[in-house]
């Protein structure tokens, strides 16, 4: 779950992190009497994507007359006349950082970004500071205090990693798989304050978190759905469409993700992910066809793949449902099927007798997911891996 900027910093301010004064703004609201106390003004969209300074979603007001004019140019540029907006005290820049928390996937543990200037362009910086912090002694600020002082002066880097070490801890309570402040601000009469949160929680942690918290970030995420995501949801998985030429069926994320990167190898991209929710059906498989189905009925994508893999389900029970499938109505692109089966799901049916009466049927059968998406490639025009 990816949080609204306004969500995201709630949950910093729970944790004693000092973000500036905001209240969020809907259709048609006012900007409450106490901010037009404050020193000066930024006006932030609500939105779950990045890059929203250079897209022009973030307008710092040089006064307050310029709120209305402000808010009409984001509502414009978002062609959503009933976004939410952020409207937010401008704090005093002495210095810009970037300060992150995320698990790295190679190591299955936490670590600790930090670059010495922050802001819009970060991502070009050269001096990225990486720092295990899986352990507590790893996070502790006398032990990120040396890595930090190659950056900073060392008032600011003990400062700094007093601040930092508190960032692993908060990642793990909230069960974050990203916690990033860019910038982190740090202010001329030297407070840090976080002028902006990109904060990602692990969906499967979901059921240890109040189900009603981060209401802007759930009604953002509800709004960006498709009408086929939203149809999966109710059928008991989740989708998520992306604008590819290959209608991807799956289960399970890993699988998925790897299946992806193979097409991309081959110069195709996925038209859909595909994953399990948390407390679904069993078996999923008659609905992520008919989803499968619908979305290759784009003009884009070329072909279906479905890779299935089996533990303890009958494997020719499997086969015989994909062909009912398949025989109930025409498919609008051709259809290309991998075959994973352990000892028990190949009780009745071996995976090669399963390729051998697909293929007998019409349809393009493997055994090797590689093998597969060359298949794939070489039919619908893809490439060779290089």
């Amino acid at each position: 779950m990816r949080l609204a900027e306004i969500d995201g910093k709630a949950l910093l301010r729970r944790h004693g992190l000092s973000v500036p004064r905001g209240v969020l703004l809907d259709p048609g609201d006012s900007a409450p009497a106490e901010a037009l106390q404050w020193p000066g003004h930024v006006l932030k969209a609500q939105v779950l994507e990045g890059g929203r300074g250079k897209r022009g979603l973030v307008r710092r007001l040089a006064d307050f007359a310029e709120l209305a004019p402000a808010r009409q140019r984001i509502v414009d540029a978002l062609g959503d006349p009933a976004a939410p907006l952020l409207l937010e005290e401008a704090v005093a820049i002495a210095r810009e950082i970037y300060l992150a928390v995320r698990v790295d996937g190679t190591r299955q543990g936490l670590e600790l970004l930090v670059a010495a200037e922050g802001g819009e362009d970060v991502e070009s910086t050269k001096e990225l500071v990486r720092i295990a912090v899986d352990g507590a002694v790893g996070a502790t600020a006398d032990a990120l205090y040396p890595e930090l002082a190659k950056l900073f002066a060392p008032d600011v880097a003990a400062r700094l990693a007093r601040y930092a070490a508190r960032l692993p801890e908060i990642a793990r309570r909230e069960d974050l798989e990203l916690l990033e402040i860019n910038p982190l601000v740090l202010t001329p009469d030297g407070r840090f304050v976080a002028c902006d949160a990109k904060i990602i929680r692990d969906d499967s942690a979901a059921f240890r978190h109040d189900p009603e918290e981060f209401p802007v970030s759930r009604a953002l995420a509800e709004r960006a759905m498709t009408p086929l995501e939203r149809s999966a949801r109710e059928l008991g998985f989740q989708l998520v469409e992306i604008d590819g030429d290959v209608a991807l069926v799956t289960a399970g994320a890993g699988l998925g993700m790897m299946m992806m990167d193979l097409l991309a190898d081959h110069g195709l991209t996925a038209a859909c992910f595909m994953d399990n929710l948390r407390g679904a059906p069993d078996e999923t498989r008659a609905e992520r066809l008919r989803i499968a189905r619908a979305i290759a009925q784009r003009p884009k994508v070329r072909a279906i793949v479905f890779q299935t893999v089996l533990a303890s389900r009958s494997l020719a029970d499997r086969i015989d449902a994909l062909l009912a499938w398949v025989a109930a109505e025409p498919l609008p692109k051709p259809l290309f099927v991998g075959i994973a089966a352990g000892h028990a799901a190949a009780r009745k049916m071996s995976a090669e007798a399963a390729v051998a009466k697909l293929r007998a049927a019409g349809i393009a059968a493997f055994t090797d997911p590689i093998a597969l998406v060359r298949a794939v490639a070489d039919a619908v025009g893809g490439k060779a891996p290089s």
